[in-house]
């Protein structure tokens, strides 16, 4: 008997306790709500392309609590855009409630479908708007989003089975194809020539066959989705033709890769995308004028150190944001000229399992700061340990730094170790290199492999952590370089001849610049 009474007390409570609060009767809005911002610009995105999600922040500055009709897209159904309101997707609303003195978040994102069929224009802004009731009451946020054409590579997929098409080739050097789990396709014979006409994106890997040769020509724009890349396969070669800019904001005549955020939020962001995979048996591969950045390795470079010709040379280029490695080299050959490498996860640049390198006038140097980095910024080594703990020795029988800058945010900026039953042959000549460690030190008075370092003297860059590595006026590395180098490589990255003084690095200083 108690317990029903209690009950019945319980109930009468909740129903007139009910019955008295006001905040459950919502009235009809009126047209004056306020908006975080008047319009929500979307920034730009490759036509088929998702963006990143944007927000709207939506204000009930009233006492009272009310409900809107309707949000809606102005387009309906037929827009690109589609909504998140108060957790539930779509692209009409009705009824939505707004406590008093309260907001909500909408969350927007869009992609623009072209079907197959390409842009009319290269870009152009895509356009529409969220509406808040109607009639005398509707209030309106508008929408914009810059639309960029682009040229789309990316494997097929098995009608059947949606299983991805992935890369079948000669991996061991047997002469037998081997399948791999690499997702991807071949380039065809009307794919080897990227133009500056359009964007090219890629999806998975784009891979250069055997006998074929990838030309990518100066200003053009080639963009990675998240573990793809360019692979350049046996008796392959990728000729990267960028030319000297006038603009350096604008980059016209640069090659530049990347990935396929165009959002600002992704400026600068590493490990966006895989790498740029010279592969075993890949010859003459030229890189010049480009700029790598936001890749896991931006280019890793393997095997043929003793092919007469060098296996990638690569000129007044710039690799930046690399999550892991600028250069991994392995048991091959590269020159270098007029090269900057910045803001690696682990090395800017690593000679490993031996090989032949020359690098002159170049900047490498390490300041990245999104985590710890267990490596320096140049690391040589004439071994590797496999998988089963066993090594491989390999010869180190060149490595040649001249008129470098070796430098970074860490204290020791090299590190050279090997295996005495394998060469271990280096020598850094007019370099200012970072060094300075407790327990067993370098001996830089050793003139087989040290002959005039400039150790621990500030080059003093403009901005560093935002690759910026030209040379301010009170840097230590102006004016101290041997001619002789200056000869072979006469002008810097930007074109100033350095004949005449000769800076460290890649940037000879001009006290012109901003």
């Amino acid at each position: 008997m108690k317990r029903i009474l209690y009950f019945a007390l319980t109930l009468t409570f909740i129903t007139l306790w009910s019955s008295c609060r006001k905040d459950f009767d919502f009235a009809p809005s009126t047209g004056n709500l306020t908006f975080s911002k008047d319009t929500v610009y979307l920034d730009t995105v490759f036509a088929d392309i998702g963006s990143s999600t944007y927000n709207l922040k939506v204000y009930n500055r009233s006492d009272t609590d009310i409900s809107i009709p309707s949000v809606r897209l102005s387009q309906g159904e037929n827009s690109n855009y589609r909504l998140n309101v108060d957790g539930m997707a779509g692209k009409v609303f009705e009824d939505v409630e707004l406590l008093a003195n309260d907001s909500l978040f909408i969350f927007i994102e869009t992609t623009y479908n072209t079907n197959g069929n390409p842009l009319s224009e290269l870009q152009f802004l895509d356009t529409d708007a969220i509406e808040f009731d109607s009639g005398t009451n509707l209030q309106k946020v508008e929408l914009v989003t810059l639309i960029k054409d682009a040229i789309f590579i990316f494997p097929g997929r098995d009608e059947d089975t949606r299983v991805i098409e992935t890369l079948t080739f000669d991996v061991d050097g047997d002469g037998t194809p081997d399948q791999t789990n690499l997702q991807g396709r071949f380039l065809q014979d009307d794919e080897l020539t990227f133009t500056n006409e359009k964007p090219y994106v890629i999806y998975g890997f784009a891979a250069v066959d055997e006998g074929d040769v990838l030309t990518i020509e100066a200003g053009a724009r080639v963009h990675f989705h998240a573990n793809s890349g360019l692979l350049v396969t046996n008796n392959a070669s990728l000729k990267v033709n960028g030319a000297l800019s006038t603009d350096q904001d604008v980059l016209e005549n640069e090659v530049i890769f990347e990935g396929d955020r165009l959002e600002p939020l992704y400026e600068n962001i590493p490990g966006q995308w895989s790498t740029i995979y010279l592969f075993n048996g890949s010859v003459a591969n030229e890189i010049h004028y480009a700029t790598i950045k936001n890749s896991t390795v931006g280019v890793l470079c393997e095997l043929n150190q003793d092919a007469p010709n060098d296996k990638l040379t690569i000129t007044n280029s710039k690799i930046y944001n690399s999550s892991n490695f600028g250069i991994l080299a392995r048991a091959t050959s590269i020159r270098a000229e007029n090269l900057v490498i910045n803001n690696s996860g682990q090395s800017s640049f690593a000679g490993t399992l031996g090989g032949k390198y020359n690098f002159t006038h170049c900047t490498l140097v390490n300041y990245w700061d999104t985590s710890f980095r267990q490596f320096p910024s140049v690391l040589l080594n004439n071994f590797q340990v496999n998988e089963d703990n066993s090594v491989t020795i390999n010869n180190l029988d060149a490595a040649n730094f001249n008129n470098c800058i070796i430098y970074g945010n860490d204290n020791a900026e090299i590190d050279i170790f090997g295996d005495s039953d394998a060469n271990l042959f280096y020598k850094f000549t007019d370099c200012l290199i970072r060094y300075d460690v407790n327990g067993d030190p370098i001996d830089f008075d050793d003139a087989e492999h040290y002959d005039n370092i400039f150790l621990n003297d500030e080059p003093s860059f403009k901005l560093p952590f935002e690759n910026d590595l030209r040379l301010n006026e009170d840097s230590e590395a102006r004016g101290v370089g041997n001619s002789i180098f200056a000869g072979q490589v006469p002008f810097d990255i930007l074109g100033n001849s350095r004949t005449s003084t000769t800076d460290l690095g890649a940037y000879q200083f001009v006290p012109s610049e901003d």
